[in-house]
């Protein structure tokens, strides 16, 4: 796969699978609502301060972060860092009309917050073939992008 069609495919994907580590030393699973993306390398995904895998990605933030398509048989891993962010920008960045059903003080809820996955490397599978993503191959890739929503991107073009 190309550079652009992996970026095509994560645009085109609501969701991502997040893996990471439990305080347990589990491997561990999360299908997360993932649509901001910053090109291949940075993805922003809202969730709950409170939540058991923020206390885990706290402790150990290696993760991985899986797109896919399920119809074309495609899918892209990427590896790398998650970084908890609280900041007003990235919680204004992904807050959407009715997440005060999950966030009840608003924007500004303490138990609301943004993970930012940062890859550093990926690999890509469809059925011809796979391949490698390094970390020059992202950081090039990515070099003038900014955070945009990437469903709202792909779907504009449906």
């Amino acid at each position: 796969m190309t550079l652009n069609e992996i970026m095509a495919l994560i645009d085109r994907s609501l969701f991502a699978e997040i893996g990471y580590t439990d305080e347990q030393n589990r491997q561990n699973i999360r299908k997360v609502f993932c649509v901001w993306h910053k090109g291949l390398g940075r993805h922003l995904i809202s969730t709950n301060t409170s939540s058991s895998h923020v206390k885990s990605l706290m402790k150990n933030n290696n993760v991985c972060l899986y797109f896919s398509d399920d119809t074309t048989f495609e899918g892209v891993c990427l590896y790398g860092k998650a970084e908890i962010r609280s900041e007003r920008e990235y919680r204004e960045l992904l807050w959407n009309e009715g997440d005060e059903k999950y966030y009840p003080k608003g924007i500004d809820d303490e138990d609301y917050c943004v993970l930012e996955i940062i890859a550093e490397s990926g690999r890509s599978y469809r059925f011809d073939g796979k391949g490698d993503l390094s970390k020059t191959e992202i950081d090039s890739f990515d070099s003038d992008k900014k955070y945009e929503n990437g469903y709202s991107k792909f779907s504009e073009k449906s």
